[in-house]
């Protein structure tokens, strides 16, 4: 299974370098639904892919099937709703637990309230983190309940028109030597690929960038530390392909996190800490291994909320 997980393509500056470099004969299928209005103008995308391309047009896709399909655009329409109220109540719950978890660092490092010792302190953090950890998984578990919810409002098997469109896009896939995901709206992408079922086979190599690298993996976080609102935390938004795992994806890291902040930082690393925060910067190439490790040289955030390099493999240490 051959995996590439591009930093941003504004330029288009390595894509078409990661696609020779696999060595790939036939046609690419790419997916840009997260482009959305202009999932179209593909003529600066086909050039760099060399013009042998097959474009799912997943969100031209939705459109017909919200407009044909009225059960299902009206459940649609209330999932997005309560998936909103759903979000505000999790947003909530996420900056009051943050905030705990930012106070109670700072009275670690300031070295005071030691009644037991450094190990109490260290231990209190955990366990703030912890209770973080718990907002995000009552989110998950919420969230599943929503598309349940969906599913039952209007069977997506029951359904025609999404029937023909996921046959059409099985067919399209399966004449594909490769398929490449780009960015744009994360949410849009993983919406239209959950609507039309887009699995890729382990045998099919993969080339993502931005959004579409956040929708390979288990668990797509938003973040931005520098949003016209200010600080926003990082928040686990949905479910991905799961085609990568073991990491959390983070496009654009050097514009959007506070990378000079350690202990802002270290608390992301730790909150995430069964999994890698790699960072997904300008002119960033990374082949994950053959166990679907991250190579050598990867770049990820370390506890102590300093960036560092992966040692021999993903698997491993630190440089």
């Amino acid at each position: 299974m051959r995996t590439v997980l591009l930093g941003p393509q504004r330029f288009m500056t390595t894509a078409g370098t990661a696609l020779r470099s696999l060595g790939v004969d036939g046609p690419v299928a790419t997916i840009n639904a997260g482009w959305e209005e202009r999932e179209d103008v593909v003529d600066e995308l086909d050039t760099v892919l060399g013009g042998d391309t097959r474009h799912l047009r997943l969100y031209h896709r939705s459109l017909d099937v919200i407009t044909k399909d009225e059960a299902f655009g009206s459940a649609a329409l209330a999932f997005r709703d309560r998936h909103d109220a759903l979000l505000s109540l999790y947003r909530l719950r996420l900056q009051n637990a943050m905030d705990g978890v930012y106070a109670v660092q700072r009275r670690t490092r300031e070295g005071e309230g030691r009644v037991r010792g450094e190990a109490t302190a260290h231990a209190a953090l955990d366990d703030s983190i912890e209770v973080v950890r718990h907002i995000d998984q009552w989110y998950a578990a919420q969230l599943k309940g929503l598309y349940a919810d969906l599913e039952a409002a209007a069977p997506i098997d029951s359904s025609g028109v999404i029937g023909w469109h996921r046959g059409e896009l099985a067919d399209l896939l399966g004449q594909s030597a490769a398929v490449v995901l780009t960015g744009g709206h994360v949410g849009t992408l993983l919406r239209t690929l959950r609507l039309f079922a887009i699995t890729i086979p382990d045998d099919v190599p993969v080339i993502a960038w931005s959004a579409g690298a956040m929708a390979l993996t288990e668990r797509v976080v938003l973040f931005h530390d520098h949003g016209p609102e200010g600080n926003t935390e990082a928040e686990v938004f949905d479910r991905g392909l799961g085609r990568v795992q073991g990491i959390v994806a983070l496009p654009h890291a050097r514009r959007r996190l506070r990378l000079d902040d350690r202990d802002r930082c270290a608390v992301m690393a730790r909150r995430f800490t069964d999994q890698h925060c790699v960072l997904l910067d300008d002119g960033t190439a990374l082949e994950l291994t053959a166990d679907g490790g991250l190579p050598r040289g990867a770049r990820i955030l370390g506890i102590d909320g300093a960036v560092h390099e992966l040692g021999t493999n993903g698997r491993g240490g630190v440089s």
